[in-house]
């Protein structure tokens, strides 16, 4: 996560698994506007860009180098760190906006596997992209099919500056399984949030915010919603709020390997 004001004082502690830095930093901009996409203050805009639920706070682990690619190894290193510190920082949910093909060592596959589905049977509600590698089947991201949350990205309508909408790339499951993946979408294409590179040359603001695309885009704005959830309900477990997540979705009449249970609908989300 990189130093945008919009995130100031939201991240609680920040480990680096790929240049293993003490100081936080993002020489990508993934990062950065994912987290802001999840808890931005919109600082910068008056509050017009914030993100879905201001008030969470961060713990950043960073597994993906200055080209937006990671390793089995940083995963595990990284999920395995949340396993040691979330009681210290209270940790609910863990968003993962990294999409990851078929591993060609199984072995490492089933090991993230398990180590996420440990990660979940502790209580944390884990929020997992469904992966760009659609639109064919069975294209989920290799750690989207276990009991995590799987969120691909569907835009509707909308008709914004990108030729391509999620339909052409959001990940899809099997048509026909017995278990719906991904679990849900929410909007992917051409997401504002916070910008890694909004400083000019001469300290000023410029360009603070900026539109990207992708099934890592959807994934934090369930994850805010999944927070807002938790703050208004704390008894939840993360069972119950997979399944409020399912439930509460808008119908999209659309095949369950692309649409899984629906739209995220927040207003439906939050009713008691």
């Amino acid at each position: 996560m990189g130093n945008h004001p919009d995130l100031s004082d939201r991240a609680l502690c920040f480990r680096d698994f790929v240049g293993h830095r003490n100081l936080m930093y993002d020489n990508n901009g993934h990062g950065t506007h994912v987290c802001g996409i999840l808890c931005g203050s919109g600082h910068l805009s008056a509050g017009r860009y914030r993100g879905m639920a201001p008030g969470a706070r961060l713990v950043v682990g960073k597994v993906l180098d200055e080209k937006g690619e990671g390793s089995t190894e940083t995963m595990l290193e990284g999920i395995e760190w949340v396993l040691e510190i979330k009681r210290r920082y209270g940790v609910r949910i863990l968003n993962i906006s990294v999409g990851i093909g078929t591993l060609k060592e199984a072995g490492k596959e089933q090991l993230l596997q398990k180590k996420i589905d440990e990660l979940w049977r502790s209580g944390v509600l884990v929020v997992c992209a469904a992966g760009n590698k659609g639109p064919g089947d069975g294209t989920i991201s290799s750690v989207g099919g276990s009991s995590v949350v799987t969120v691909g990205c569907y835009d509707g309508a909308y008709a914004g500056r990108s030729k391509i909408k999620c339909q052409a790339y959001s990940g899809r499951g099997m048509p026909g399984s017995l278990v719906r993946k991904p679990d849900l979408v929410a909007p992917g294409t051409d997401i504002i949030s916070c910008n890694l590179n909004y400083k000019n040359f001469y300290g000023g603001n410029r360009n603070p915010y900026i539109a990207k695309s992708g099934t890592s885009m959807a994934t934090p704005v369930v994850s805010g919603a999944a927070a807002i959830l938790f703050q208004q309900f704390p008894g939840l477990t993360n069972e119950k709020g997979k399944q409020r997540l399912q439930v509460t979705a808008t119908e999209l009449g659309l095949p369950w390997n692309q649409q899984g249970w629906g739209m995220l609908h927040v207003g439906h989300l939050l009713d008691g």
